[in-house]
């Protein structure tokens, strides 16, 4: 582990270790995928307690982490989303993830108190968390030329998810062979992505380019995207496979 994991390591097991000799809860920042990848190397080192995650929508790549003592499990994560749009949506850019965060950022925040940005239909959808979503939303007023109003949301995935649907043949359903057709990337690019840690399959890590899919399963490939595969619907002459993908927009 590198000083940056390390330091990582030391606060989890500080804030398992506070719950269980205070009796209260405790909750981490958000956790990108490698960072859950690394609590979950460690929670054999944790003392008996209970915990769970929420990023505030089931496909949520950043989560905040919830050390409880048993009996207060129910407590909820202090996350809030929070919807950005445009105050005028006639002249409105066309923003896109890399805007709302940079502009976000901009403004002297932390990305660890940050979750996912969901963009759908000219607005944006922020999960951060709580004891920073005021300053957001008296803050945030422009992204690039475009002025904005910030408001607390519910976040309603099957009216607020984007996909495109995407379909093709491939040689098999190994992991590389997936991401060569969604992405237009070779074989080999894929490769490397895998290889360099970048490759997600329902957030854990893969660590070998002939790993195979399962129906539903989804794919989080950073600086790429997202992904769900669902399935096959046929076969070629040659023995392809005729596959559905949804790509997360």
């Amino acid at each position: 582990m590198n000083v940056q994991e390390q330091l990582l390591c030391k606060r989890l097991l500080e804030l398992a270790d506070n719950t269980y000799q205070r009796d209260i809860p405790m909750f981490s920042d958000f956790l990108n995928l490698n960072e859950q990848e690394i609590l979950n190397q460690i929670l054999t080192k944790m003392p008996p307690i209970c915990i769970k995650t929420m990023g505030g929508y089931s496909l949520a790549e950043r989560v905040v982490v919830g050390f409880y003592p048993q009996e207060r499990f129910d407590e909820p994560i202090p996350l809030v989303c929070l919807k950005i749009e445009p105050l005028n949506r006639k002249f409105a850019e066309e923003l896109t993830h890399r805007d709302y965060l940079g502009a976000l950022i901009s403004l002297g925040i932390e990305r660890s108190v940050l979750g996912d940005i969901v963009v759908s239909n000219n607005c944006a959808y922020l999960f951060c968390l709580k004891k920073i979503s005021t300053f957001i939303m008296q803050e945030l007023v422009k992204i690039k030329h475009t002025s904005v109003f910030v408001t607390e949301t519910e976040f309603d995935e099957a009216v607020s998810l984007q996909t495109e649907e995407i379909t093709g043949f491939v040689a098999s359903l190994r992991i590389d062979a997936l991401l060569s057709l969604v992405t237009g990337m070779s074989r080999s690019r894929a490769v490397s992505y895998i290889e360099e840690s970048k490759v997600f399959i329902n957030g854990k890590c893969v660590t070998s380019n002939g790993a195979n899919l399962k129906e539903n399963d989804v794919i989080s490939v950073r600086g790429v995207g997202k992904f769900q595969y669902k399935g096959t619907s046929g076969t070629s002459k040659k023995g392809r496979l005729f596959v559905t993908v949804l790509k997360y927009c």
